[in-house]
């Protein structure tokens, strides 16, 4: 069974061939750093840790970029308000990032590359863009022109006829055309800048993506990844100024992952409508943020609240039950369950069939919502089996299954069973002091000290009239 992936350029789901023969290349936008990381953050990086592990698993050597906007208008505010350097900024925002990536069951990407390391590659591809007419200076910034490139518009269905009439040239710009946007920006007092050839400035935004991924993945290759808000304008400049430098397909398949939504609304950062990871990460286990991350298909939008993770981690404890009965009853699993796996090496039937069954949503534009459906198939299969008579035969399915449902498990980053750690005598004695608070309803002290059982690296999970203290990872 072929590989199909839904290209929102396309806007149909195609198979896919690599560029490279038994390679695949990934961009995925990833934060612009001016705030810590929240939900819809973690959503994206979700899906691009889906995606390489999917591709790893059907054989393909993969190459992973996931970037940070490190210097851009709304880092540099910030960093006047608290009255540090933008890099101070950038690096406790981006560190907040990659502590949150590695909570929720990610492995890291191949790259995570910076707009501000990659000046000299920002200037050579706007050098070429100039070079070929496709783009101006114009009193110490360079623009594109859109109107050179005949494809504009072609990823988010628009018109530049019907872009045009809203379009306007705002004060202190020198474009031609109302559509044009900016490849470099001019320096303004007391604003990090670099010297260019156009004089002194930093980046646009779109311009450091296409530079970033053709350094590391080439003119032309096969994914590209973000939110259904970067189509435009951020991914439609992409392509525009990419393909206008070398006259090649850029992306092949452009996978845009549905947003976050909060009361039907946008997760976002600008409007303080948002969710911070770290907040969910101090109630709720990280793995059951995952868990109901990956419940949804990629390209659906997913609704996010307290009520709807409960479910989840309702519908994820039914798993880790599956995993701690069988591992009572013929112990851990083995390390070979992380070796690879094939069905024909599978004996049994209907174990063999829902190993089928979740490649096959796998295969079907990364349907993680499936996968996750037939994990709950087989851990039926495995509790009546553990229900039978014992037998040596009994015990011989039972690791089998064991194999095989700790494989697809692992597929998807979940760990259901993060051991059972000796939690530190400080820890145990801050957890009994806020369930004291909480018996005397000092709820502001309560979450005071939750906050600082978090700080240390665990969290509490309060169930059935208990509290269960976990390291965090």
């Amino acid at each position: 069974m072929a590989l199909k992936v839904f290209d929102t350029l396309r806007d149909e789901r195609i198979d896919f061939h690599p560029v490279h023969a038994g390679k695949a290349g990934l961009y995925v936008c990833g934060m612009t750093v001016q705030d810590k990381p929240h939900v819809g953050h973690m959503r994206a990086s979700i899906v691009g840790d889906l995606v390489r592990r999917s591709l790893v698993w059907l054989g393909y050597d993969v190459t992973f970029l996931n970037n940070f906007t490190d210097v851009d208008d709304k880092i540099i505010a910030r960093a006047n308000e608290e009255g540090l350097d933008y890099t101070t900024i950038a690096q406790r925002n981006a560190d907040a990032y990659l502590q949150y990536v590695d909570l929720v069951g990610n492995a890291r990407a191949t790259h995570y590359p910076r707009a501000t390391e990659h000046i000299p590659e920002i200037h050579a591809l706007i050098g070429e863009l100039i070079q070929k007419g496709a783009a101006y200076a114009a009193a110490g910034d360079v623009y594109f022109r859109v109107d050179r490139f005949a494809g504009y518009g072609k990823l988010s269905k628009r018109k530049i006829d019907d872009l045009r009439s809203g379009a306007r040239i705002e004060v202190g710009e020198h474009k031609e055309n109302p559509l044009d946007f900016a490849l470099w920006k001019g320096a303004k007092e007391n604003e990090p800048h670099w010297s260019s050839p156009w004089g002194p400035g930093r980046p646009g935004w779109h311009i450091e993506c296409s530079a970033m991924a053709m350094k590391y993945l080439g003119p032309s290759f096969d994914f590209h990844g973000g939110g259904l808000d970067l189509i435009f304008p951020h991914h439609e400049n992409e392509i525009a100024q990419s393909e206008a430098a070398t006259g090649q397909t850029f992306v092949n398949f452009w996978v845009h992952n549905g947003l976050v939504l909060l009361g039907g609304e946008k997760m976002s950062k600008s409007t303080k409508h948002f969710f911070l990871i770290e907040d969910i990460c101090k109630v709720t286990d990280p793995m059951t943020v995952r868990f109901y991350l990956l419940s949804t298909h990629y390209r659906s939008p997913i609704e996010f609240s307290e009520e709807r993770l409960a479910e989840a981690g309702v519908a994820f404890a039914r798993l880790q039950a599956t995993s701690a009965s069988l591992r009572e009853a013929i112990g851990a699993a083995p390390a070979s369950v992380h070796e690879p796996l094939r069905a024909d090496q599978i004996a049994n039937g209907e174990f063999r069939a829902s190993f089928e069954e979740f490649g096959a949503a796998i295969q079907d534009d990364f349907n993680s919502a499936r996968a996750q459906g037939q994990l709950f198939d087989l851990s039926r299969a495995l509790n009546r089996m553990l229900a039978e008579p014992s037998s040596g035969e009994k015990e011989s399915r039972l690791r089998e299954g064991q194999r095989v449902f700790e494989h697809l498990v692992g597929f998807l980053g979940l760990k259901l069973d993060q051991g059972e750690a000796e939690v530190p005598a400080d820890i145990a004695r801050l957890a009994a002091e806020r369930n004291e608070a909480r018996r005397s309803k000092e709820w502001a002290k309560a979450d005071e000290i939750r906050g600082q059982i978090a700080e240390r690296g665990y969290i509490l999970e309060d169930r059935d009239g208990k509290t269960v203290v976990k390291p965090a990872r």
